[in-house]
């Protein structure tokens, strides 16, 4: 082989090389965006199941305009998983949970399985989504960068 068809090899190996680890790299970023959508549309379904529950008189198995006797076991909610309280629930998306439940409004908090977060033990500075549900609203917060 001559030194020019060496050369060539060479070069085709290295492009090749780069474009695999772009690829790779544009194929996690899109996993991570699809899993972020998924946990947006759970914490979008445990709202509206919040709400539901909210409405819903007692003897039907609601909260009779009150959020503070809310649990995963009374709502309805696509888990794999829910805690011995009721108030953490997991899927194939992500770890959510109910906190800060008061007459007028609960928080949801979500943690994306993609990310690190609560189901790994991280803690407070771990990547979350947080919505505060109350009886006309659903408000957004996150510590997650949106692009």
């Amino acid at each position: 082989m001559g030194q020019q068809q060496l050369l060539l090899v060479i070069l085709v190996t290295i492009i090749v090389g780069i474009a695999t680890v772009v690829a790779i790299n544009t194929f996690s970023s899109a996993a991570e965006g699809a899993n972020l959508d998924a946990v947006r549309q759970d914490v979008g379904n445990i709202a509206a199941s919040a709400h539901i529950y909210f409405m819903k008189p007692e003897i039907l198995g609601g909260g009779e305009q009150d959020f503070s006797k809310m649990t995963f076991r009374n709502i309805t909610f696509a888990s794999d998983t829910i805690s011995g309280d009721a108030y953490i629930a997991g899927n194939q998306n992500g770890t959510y949970r109910l906190l800060n439940l008061t007459e007028t409004s609960v928080d949801i908090e979500a943690y994306p399985s993609s990310l690190e977060g609560y189901e790994h033990g991280s803690g407070a500075g771990s990547q979350k989504l947080t919505a505060t549900v109350t009886r006309d609203n659903l408000e957004w917060t996150s510590n997650i960068p949106i692009d």
